[in-house]
Formats: structure tokens, C-alpha cells, sequence
């Protein structure tokens, strides 16, 4: 029987090295596993030869495999795959059966792929993983551990139930930023035609009508319409914000550059706080999932870090995979990182004392899902009177320029009568 050499972590986070039999790669992983471990590297011990032999052979490159599949369709796949298994039907006819009802192509061609794979011996979490633009860690870890625990049916439904509040959330929050989108860009389009195509109109007749320069107000405005009108001023207005958006995206492709504007993105007034408790209820969530699943600890760290959407927190929860490495508890550098609340430390120091963090990251999620419905209404209710002031000014100020030198010439002109 082939041996295995393999690397491993204990539940102290203590690494282990030994060696294994086994009739395959997955069946060392799968040995080691049962015996508590957590392993980090598996290799065949060759007789002959010297290099080591993998169990699983690498993917084909498929054509048109590639594409990225929306949330909603992955969303549907795993509730649907989870009722089918939950009824006893084989993992390759539940997705022979999926593969005919999908409506996008690409996902489609995708399922039909994984079919294929399952057909030549992967497991579904290795068939799953070889496409990693249609199906996330998370997925793909939640899955592998629902194969180890037999409960592929309920794991299945935890990840659709997961993915629809995580998409509950994320349409929650770019539903209060629509309004106030449309309405200031509807705003800047309307003062930018007045000023580009109006405004330049009254320069001569204000000119004609007022002997002498003209007021402070009335020269500013015409200063900048005649920049706007005359000299390209709308374009690099138009311009500023793709121009801003283009190097947003340059600044992200660094991680240090993305670190920063993720801590900026969470010293904003009242955005900071939206964006802080939704990461906190994105990678609570997620962890929370993974361990119910079966997940060990340092394995869904590993997986929530990558999910975490924030650098700020994905930098924590490297401190925090680390700290229980080492043999430290989940609360403590949790605390020292002073990246949450007190409450969110608290309620992870309870889950470790009796043995329910999974549901006390749960409930923590659940809890700041709802501070973040509070916190997006309060948005929405300072936005609307903001915006009112804010062009209410800017028009007055364009209404003034014009009717001032008005009241000028009728002021002179009752003073000279």
C-alpha cells in the first residue's frame, strides 16, 4: 500500500509530521482528518522514482469554461442540488437534471463540466474548486466538508441560505445609494447645461445694463460659465470622476494601496459605520457557516480572510488565525486588533467558553444586519434634506447673479429720479 508523508496541525495549532498509508491522495487527507489533524501538505512517498504522484490529475483547460456566473444562479444551484440530494437522487443525475434547466450558457456548460469530472472520479468539491470564477472558497469548503460528514443535502442549504443574505444585504445597501445617485446626477447635468448654454446668454446684456464692473456674485458665476462654456471646463468636469474611478482601480491592484482605501473607506461619517458593520456581518456570517459545517477553525479563517471583501478586517483575521496557531483564544486578538466593537469580542469570548461560536457568530451576524437597516435609513433621512440645501443654494446663487445687476440699475435709477 502506497505511504504518505504529511504536514499537519493539531487543535493547538501545533505542527505535525508523519506518515501515512492509504490507497490514494484523497483517502491520506481524508485518514489524517478522522485523526483530528488539520493537514497542510500531503505527498506520496514514490518508490523509484523522485518525484511525488498526485491522486487527482490537473484539469483540462475547457474553452468557454471561464466565464464569471452571476450569485443568483450559483444562489438557485445549491438550493436546488441540496432538495435532489435531500432526496436521495446520485450527485451526477441531480446535475445531469440541473444542467438541462439552467437558462445562462455559461453556467450551463459549467454544471455540464462538473458532471464530467464527478463521471471520471473527482468528488463534488473538487469538481466544484477547478472553477473557482463560478463557485467561491466558501462554497467549495462547506461542500468538501458536507462530503467528510455525510450531510452534503444540509450543507447544501446552508450555503444557499448564507448566499441569500449576504445578497439581501448588498442589494439593501445599494438600494439607499440609487436615490441620492440619480438625484445629483440629474442636478449636475441640468446646472452644467444652464451654465454652458444660458448663462453666457445674459454676460452682455448684464454688461450693457451695468455702468461700471459688476457685483462679486454675478462676476463669479459668469467667470466660471464662461470656463465651463468656452474653455472645456464640462469636459474635465465630465472627466473628473471616470478619472477617479480609473485610478481607484489602479490603486486597488496594490495591497497596500487597497489597505488604505479600505481604512479610509471606514472613517467616513456614517458611510464608515454602514461599511464596518456590514464587513463585520459578511465575515461573522461566513465564519459562523463554516464551522456549523464542520470546518476546522484555522481552515475557515484561512477561507473567511479571503471572503472578507475589507482588507482592514482580512489583515485581523490573519492576526487572529495566527494568535490560535500559536495556542491564544479567538477573543483576545480580537480585542488587542480594536477593529470591532466590544460587543462582537464579547459575544466571540462566550461562544469559546461553551463551545457555540458558530452560533454566537451567527447571532452576531444577525444583529448587525439589523444596525445596518437602522443605520441606512438614518442615511436616507439626512441625504434628502442635504441635497435640498445643497442645490437650493446653488441656484439661488445662479438666480442672484442674474437679478442683482437688475436691482442695481433700478436702484440708480430711483436714485437719480
Amino acid at each position: 500500500m502506497p505511504v504518505f508523508h504529511y504536514s499537519a496541525l493539531d487543535a493547538q495549532g501545533v505542527e505535525v509530521k508523519d506518515e501515512i498509508e492509504a490507497l490514494s491522495e484523497k483517502e491520506a487527507i481524508s485518514k489524517i482528518r478522522n485523526m483530528g489533524y488539520f493537514p497542510t501538505r500531503v505527498r506520496s512517498r514514490a518508490v523509484g522514482k523522485k518525484a511525488a504522484v498526485r491522486a487527482v490529475a490537473k484539469p483540462k483547460r475547457r474553452r468557454g469554461a471561464g466565464g464569471k456566473v452571476k450569485v443568483k444562479y450559483v444562489t438557485q444551484f445549491a438550493r436546488q442540488l441540496s432538495t435532489l440530494q435531500d432526496a436521495g437522487l446520485p450527485i451526477l443525475r441531480s446535475l445531469r437534471i440541473l444542467q438541462e434547466q439552467q437558462k445562462s450558457g455559461t453556467f450551463k456548460r459549467v454544471i455540464g463540466y462538473v458532471g464530467d469530472d464527478i463521471e471520471g472520479g473527482a468528488t463534488l468539491s473538487e469538481a466544484l474548486g477547478r472553477f473557482p470564477r463560478a463557485f467561491d472558497r466558501l462554497l467549495v469548503s462547506m461542500v468538501a466538508a458536507g462530503e467528510t460528514g455525510g450531510v452534503l443535502d444540509l450543507i447544501l442549504s446552508r450555503v444557499a441560505d448564507f448566499m441569500e443574505k449576504a445578497q439581501k444585504l448588498k442589494a439593501r445597501v445599494r438600494s439607499a445609494m440609487v436615490y441620492p445617485m440619480v438625484v445629483l446626477t440629474a442636478a449636475f447635468t441640468i446646472l452644467l447645461l444652464l451654465m454652458k448654454y444660458v448663462i453666457p446668454q445674459f454676460k452682455t446684456v448684464l454688461a450693457e445694463m451695468v455702468e461700471g464692473e459688476l457685483n462679486p456674485v454675478t462676476t463669479t458665476v459668469l467667470g466660471i460659465s464662461n470656463w465651463i462654456a468656452y474653455q472645456y471646463g464640462w469636459a474635465i468636469l465630465l472627466g473628473v470622476p471616470f478619472a477617479a474611478i480609473f485610478l481607484i482601480r489602479i490603486i486597488k491592484q496594490f495591497h497596500v494601496g487597497k489597505y488604505v482605501l479600505d481604512s479610509i473607506k471606514l472613517k467616513v461619517p456614517v458611510m464608515g459605520q454602514i461599511t464596518s458593520k456590514v464587513s463585520v456581518t459578511r465575515w461573522t456570517r461566513t465564519l459562523g457557516t463554516l464551522i456549523s459545517a464542520g470546518v476546522p477553525i484555522l481552515d475557515a479563517l484561512t477561507v473567511t480572510r479571503e471572503t472578507a471583501g475589507n482588507e482592514v478586517f482580512a489583515k485581523m483575521l490573519a492576526n487572529v488565525h495566527d494568535s490560535i496557531r500559536q495556542g491564544d483564544t479567538f477573543a483576545s486578538p480580537l480585542r488587542k486588533s480594536k477593529t470591532v466593537d466590544l460587543i462582537v469580542c464579547n459575544m466571540v469570548g462566550v461562544g469559546e467558553e461553551t463551545g457555540d461560536l458558530d452560533k454566537m457568530l451567527l447571532k452576531v451576524a444577525d444583529n448587525f444586519d439589523e444596525q445596518v437597516d437602522v443605520l441606512v435609513a438614518s442615511l436616507m433621512s439626512m441625504l434628502e434634506p442635504i441635497m435640498i440645501i445643497v442645490l437650493g443654494g446653488i441656484v439661488m446663487l445662479i438666480v442672484l447673479a442674474v437679478f442683482l445687476p437688475m436691482i442695481q440699475v433700478i436702484t440708480s435709477l430711483s436714485a437719480a429720479g
